[in-house]
């Protein structure tokens, strides 16, 4: 039976009957999600798990939820440490870190097995190393160990027959392959207040699409590389392991800066197939000046502000960077702004709110498609 779980800081969990988990990996799948939601505060996701105990009843007098942090201490999932203050405190390890991905994986992408190739296909056939099953005339040039031995004799015995057999150039036929391409992915995510605004956690399923994401590179396309960075009134790169960290700030949103420090990221990739994906709700409202200050507009589309995130998208456009957006707003005028920033770019564009958003950019990621979006 599943239970909706909503609490006054917008949270909602789902308890479900596990007969074959452990009392402790119950309370540490919980565990995860709240450490997620709390952003690595340890005390305050306690805090959570204890309310949700006395409400569901999650542990029992042989299992308490003191045994199970108990247990998180012997396991590594937990340590001590001492605070800026000087006092003690408790922070999560960097194998909870792992474990938090890999949830995030399995929850927003399905349980993905590991691969030991990680390389995208590439749409073009030709001289490469992943098998297709179709085949083609032999033509000069072809590398001789490309030849289809089998299909080759047997196109001999058809044109010749097997009393007489002989084989000729014409007999030969090669099995098509497809190139194996690396792919240099930056994510962009939108940090800016208004992403938990509106009664709305938009932050945190940005976060878990990050640590899906991160998780899905290492194991499955470990040849890739992903470089993750935030954006607000400026923007800086973060690493992997900041992800469960991430809070939103008081800032306006920084699109030019976001992106030009993207394309910074991606020059120095040797990678031919780099791509952005920028995760975003709200309009592009700010700008760092050359003298350092900063020029901000909340009020609509500030067409001096629109202008240079056009301008930065079309400078993409020929560094043959594309952009995917994921627009997690339905407000008619911002689409309408994405829908220009994306014909400047040739890129891509998604509507969408926050339900499906992990599964969309997987599938984007995946497939690695060039379908072109004008408008």
């Amino acid at each position: 039976m599943t239970k909706n779980i909503s609490h006054k800081k917008g949270f909602v969990f789902k308890s479900y009957e596990a007969p074959d988990l452990s009392p402790f990996e119950k309370l540490f799948d919980i565990f995860k999600e709240l450490i997620t939601h709390t952003s690595g505060d340890f005390d305050e996701a306690i805090d959570w798990l204890r309310e949700l105990d006395k409400e569901y009843k999650l542990t029992t007098s042989e299992y308490t939820i003191d045994d199970f942090i108990e247990d998180l201490k012997k396991k590594g999932y937990i340590r001590e440490e001492i605070d800026p203050d000087g006092n003690g405190a408790i922070a999560i390890t960097s194998k909870t870190e792992r474990a938090i991905r890999q949830q995030a994986l399995d929850q927003i992408f399905g349980k993905i097995k590991r691969s030991g190739q990680g390389n995208h296909k590439s749409k073009s056939p030709g001289i490469g190393d992943e098998h297709t099953g179709d085949f083609r005339n032999y033509q000069f040039g072809d590398a001789l160990d490309k030849v289809s031995i089998t299909e080759s004799l047997k196109n001999a015995q058809i044109n010749h027959g097997i009393s007489d057999f002989s084989i000729s150039e014409e007999d030969l036929v090669v099995e098509e392959t497809l190139h194996k391409s690396q792919m240099s992915t930056v994510l962009m995510i939108d940090i800016s207040h208004s992403m938990i605004l509106y009664g709305e956690d938009r932050i945190t399923p940005a976060k878990k699409v990050a640590m899906a994401l991160a998780e899905l590179i290492t194991t499955r396309y470990p040849k890739d590389t992903l470089d993750i960075l935030v954006f607000g009134n400026d923007a800086w790169q973060i690493e992997i392991k900041d992800l469960p960290y991430l809070k939103v700030g008081p800032y306006h949103t920084n699109t030019v800066a976001g992106l030009q420090l993207a394309m910074d990221l991606l020059r120095r990739k040797r990678n031919t197939n780099k791509q952005i994906f920028m995760i975003t709700d709200g309009k592009p409202s700010c700008l760092r000046l050359p003298d350092g200050e900063y020029y901000k507009n909340s009020n609509g589309l500030d067409k001096h502000i629109v202008n240079k995130c056009y301008a930065t998208a079309q400078q993409a456009r020929r560094l043959h960077i594309p952009i995917t957006t994921f627009m997690i707003a339905q407000d008619p005028y911002l689409m309408q702004f994405v829908r220009e920033f994306t014909y400047a770019n040739q890129g891509k564009a998604f509507y969408t709110g926050l339900k499906g958003l992990g599964e969309m950019i997987f599938e984007d990621y995946e497939t690695n498609r060039k379908k072109r979006i004008r408008g």
